[in-house]
């Protein structure tokens, strides 16, 4: 089982955070504290971060998904909201859009469409390979996949090139999306296509904030979070807003 910090006690249900690539369950650790008054908080590691070891063999989106749903189960949890950042947000999203026992999902600068390619990108693929073929040692790649090693780098790869647009639409529970505007690691289109295809959902942009604008604007992050958590209604209560 994946490591886990658990705070406060049942309550109003189960809340779940689930971290970014390269973070851990410190990533959350103010969200669990403060909501951890009315619920009861589970911050995860995944595998290969924080104080999970990393895995024997490289893993999938579902592989990641079945340890969160392990956690559920082991608990009892019969619904939980998720929270989630960035990589976190590919596991939420696939959760989400096959397990009855999720409630709400927020999203914070996601992961999960398949970047717009350009000439560019195209062009440094092509050399990488023409450089491989001449054995020569060429430093490519994200600053993810460079600072990883072995089973984790293949892990890397099988995750970024899981395109989890399909199960947007699959998703019926109320979903919160919270995006930076300036985001260069999941533009902000990437948002917004994902507003526009997760049918019960709005989308809040935070005004001059990053790929972690869910930290850059904790307090705001925070507030918006509990009056979304707070309402019962079935359908979402928020609007779409820049703030």
């Amino acid at each position: 089982m994946i490591n886990h910090i658990i705070k406060g006690e049942k309550g109003n249900g189960d809340i779940i955070f689930l971290h970014g690539f390269g973070g851990s369950a410190v990533s959350f650790s103010y969200a669990a504290s403060f909501f951890c008054k009315k619920y009861r908080t589970t911050a995860v590691d995944f595998y290969g971060f924080g104080d999970t070891p990393p895995p024997e063999k490289p893993l999938t989106v579902d592989d990641y998904a079945g340890s969160v749903e392990e956690l559920m189960y082991y608990y009892g949890m019969n619904g939980a909201v998720l929270v989630a950042h960035s990589f976190g947000g590919r596991i939420a999203i696939k959760l989400a859009a096959e397990n009855p026992k999720i409630k709400k999902l927020i999203l914070a600068d996601s992961a999960g469409i398949i970047p717009k390619r350009t000439a560019a990108y195209y062009f440094r693929v092509y050399l990488y390979k023409f450089l491989k073929k001449l054995r020569i040692k060429i430093k490519l790649g994200s600053r993810d996949y460079r600072s990883l090693s072995g089973v984790m780098q293949k892990t890397f790869v099988n995750i970024v090139n899981t395109d989890m647009t399909p199960y947007l639409g699959k998703i019926k529970c109320p979903t919160l999306i919270v995006w930076g505007e300036n985001d260069k690691e999941t533009p902000l289109y990437m948002g917004e296509i994902m507003r526009g295809k997760i049918g019960n959902s709005a989308l809040v942009v935070f005004k001059n904030c990053g790929h972690f604008a869910y930290l850059e604007e904790s307090y705001k992050f925070l507030k918006l979070a509990e009056e979304f958590l707070a309402k019962d209604d079935a359908d979402m209560p928020f609007g779409d807003r820049r703030v």
